[in-house]
């Protein structure tokens, strides 16, 4: 877990103009009080999850989520600005109130929803990919064995890593070597240089990866679970579902998913957390 002094030297900070006439031009339903900065939706982003979060050759923030936040914002009345910063220090940060919402993809927890107000939106899994044309030969986990794997440290995905790492050995089979990096970017240009052999993360990423022909995703869909947006306040959660609901029933919510390839979970959208 990152010390929140590392914040000053990890964070770069974005600012995106995309809706600010627009959050000039009506009135927010979030009070100021329920914002780190009047009249703006600070969102914190870890943008090394192409095609859902990453950052282009000019440098500028793109991906389904940039475009969910900035949509979100937009109807809220209020300016989007990004925070880059690792997941590591997302939930410390998120606490001690640097940012308003956790826009990167969070996977869905009973533990983390004692802890902050969650919106699962979205159904994610965990894919496996390894160098193009698996020498290695990987069909199913058990092929995981004896592998050296990379994955960011600290989230769903590392746990998901140990997990597997336990089923094996639980089987007789010899474990994984887990190597843990501060993100997926780092994961993946690990298993380019050959430095691991296989590298763990979202199923979107790991298509995407495969279509641009840099790897093989070589097992996909372990174990599914929502991806959440997730806030401190309970007041502005309430007010960013009801955009997300609002979105659902214009349509312009699964016509986004849609173009990235991914599903929206059933139903509402529904705040999940601590009463206060």
């Amino acid at each position: 877990m990152k010390l929140l002094p590392a914040f000053a030297s990890v964070a770069a900070l974005f600012i995106l103009g995309m809706g600010g006439a627009s959050a000039q031009a009506c009135k927010s339903p979030v009070p100021d009080t329920a914002l780190v900065k009047k009249g703006t939706l600070i969102m914190s982003v870890n943008p090394t999850l192409p095609p859902m979060q990453f950052v282009d050759q000019t440098g500028a923030l793109k991906g389904m989520r940039v475009e969910l936040g900035n949509a979100i914002a937009k109807r809220l009345c209020l300016t989007p600005e990004y925070v880059r910063i690792e997941f590591s220090a997302m939930i410390p940060g998120l606490q001690a109130g640097r940012w308003d919402v956790i826009n990167t993809g969070i996977f869905y927890t009973e533990e983390r929803a004692k802890l902050m107000q969650m919106l699962p939106y979205e159904d994610q899994a965990i894919s496996i990919s390894t160098a193009k044309g698996n020498p290695l030969k990987i069909s199913k986990p058990e092929d995981l064995s004896g592998k050296s794997i990379g994955v960011e440290i600290g989230g769903f995905e590392e746990r998901k890593a140990r997990e597997l790492d336990k089923q094996l050995t639980d089987k007789g089979l010899k474990g994984m070597t887990i190597r843990t990096f501060e993100n997926f970017a780092m994961a993946y240009q690990s298993l380019r240089a050959g430095q691991v052999e296989v590298a763990l993360s979202i199923d979107s990423t790991g298509a995407e990866y495969q279509k641009r022909g840099d790897f093989d995703r070589v097992l996909h869909g372990l174990f599914p679970t929502p991806v959440a947006l997730a806030a401190k306040n309970k007041e502005l959660s309430i007010a960013v579902a009801k955009v997300l609901n609002d979105m659902k029933a214009d349509g312009s919510f699964n016509k986004l998913l849609d173009q990235y390839g991914v599903k929206a979970t059933d139903g509402a959208v529904v705040v999940k957390g601590p009463a206060s």
